[in-house]
């Protein structure tokens, strides 16, 4: 056992066991990063991405607790190892295991709410890179309040034909699937009779338009549904009752959006840049200024791990995290766009640039996340909502007033 903190009174050294385990995974990633793809290996099904994650579930680095006969690793959970694999893919600089609306959010709903059937077929090829989702939820006038949707899906014997339009879809062109919230009782109040669902992107019947954003790119789509005919046995947990099922995807939506992990790789390649990059001979990272705002950007880091940690022990034991799991989403998103903007504020006239150029720095990926990250803070739930939702909800606060409606 080690020393003890001075403060705490704990020991807060690792046991054999978990520093054991720790050299391991850095050694891994240390010996086999030349598998990893490079930012030049583009595309969602590049065959080094789909490669790099294979042998990442393989050497249970990621999918670590998922059982091996839906392509998992098959490990108990295992709160210390998480972290430990998180920590050193963070310090090692090394690319991250696949993640996205498929990975992230989808499976974690069907092993909680899928059939045998649907785990089967969907979770082993999403975790591998080589099926790829995409989230049918928000309308024109249905985004914040979601249970307004109004894409109806009526009953044809053993058949939903759909009829509709999604927006704000991110990769709606490259999904081979869809989950999708439809109206399946439009009788019914607004949080009854939606259905949650999965069918083929390729089904006739679905036209997707794209939608460029401040980036230049289309990571967003519309979708249209015209006379779209699905099985019945797409459907998610019970006709009619989806929005316990899309509730449970928008918890680990916000979790992946709001990834501690991901948010301490990206201040750590933060860190990196301002010790990298010099103006008239000073290194970025000297320059007290610029210094002392990547400190208060450490500051909430180190928090946000440490929720991250509180959250996940709250999953193991099955609970509520309450009011830790509520900031998480509106933390990351935010605490995500303030550290790319340090990034261009510390690059200077070299921060505003955009596109090619021999000056670029780090391939445009900063300014990109800058602008992109302003899109996440209002998808899945916007901060004003997030902030409604942790002072009405985890704070107990009085619910914010309706405005009243003439007639």
């Amino acid at each position: 056992m080690g020393k003890a903190d001075e403060i705490t009174g704990m020991d807060l050294t690792l046991s054999p066991e978990y520093t054991a385990f720790r050299d391991h995974v850095a050694k891994l990633l240390e010996e086999n990063a030349h598998l990893a793809p490079g930012p030049e290996d583009k595309g969602l099904k590049h065959p080094k991405r789909l490669a790099w994650q294979k042998f990442l579930i393989g050497e249970g680095l990621t999918a670590r607790a998922i059982p091996t006969e839906y392509g998992g690793y098959g490990a108990e959970p295992d709160i210390l190892k998480s972290r430990i694999i998180a920590e050193e893919f963070a310090r090692s600089g090394v690319p991250r295991p696949l993640a996205g609306q498929g990975i992230s959010m989808l499976v974690p709903t069907l092993l909680e709410l899928g059939t045998p059937e649907q785990k089967e077929k969907y979770i082993r090829p999403t975790l591998y890179g080589e099926m790829i989702w995409c989230q049918g939820y928000s309308e024109p006038g249905a985004g914040s309040d979601l249970a307004s949707l109004q894409t109806k899906a009526v009953e044809d014997g053993d058949e939903y034909v759909i009829n509709g339009q999604k927006i704000w879809t991110s990769t709606a062109r490259q999904a081979d699937m869809i989950f999708c919230l439809v109206r399946t009782d439009p009788e019914a109040k607004k949080h009854h009779g939606i259905t949650y669902i999965l069918f083929p992107m390729n089904t006739p019947g679905i036209e997707v338009r794209p939608l460029v954003d401040m980036t230049g790119s289309a990571n967003f789509n519309e979708v249209f549904f015209t006379d779209v005919r699905v099985p019945k046995s797409g459907v998610v947990f019970e006709p009619n009752k989806g929005w316990q099922v899309a509730n449970a995807t928008l918890t680990h939506e916000r979790g992946m959006l709001g990834d501690p992990n991901a948010t301490k790789a990206r201040f750590v390649e933060l860190v990196e840049l301002m010790k990298r990059e010099t103006v008239n001979g000073e290194r970025l990272i000297d320059n007290p200024l610029l210094r002392d705002r990547l400190m208060a950007l450490q500051a909430e880091v180190y928090a946000m791990q440490a929720n991250g940690l509180r959250t996940m022990t709250s999953r193991l034991k099955k609970e509520s995290a309450g009011l830790a799991g509520l900031v998480v989403k509106l933390q990351g998103c935010e605490l995500n766009h303030q550290i790319a903007g340090l990034a261009i504020d510390a690059l200077g006239e070299l921060g505003v640039l955009y596109g090619d150029g021999e000056h670029l720095r780090s391939d445009g990926s900063w300014q990109w996340r800058y602008m992109y990250d302003l899109g996440l803070i209002i998808g899945g739930g916007t901060a004003q909502i997030q902030k409604n939702i942790i002072a009405e909800r985890g704070l107990d606060m009085p619910r914010e007033p309706k405005l009243a409606v003439r007639a």
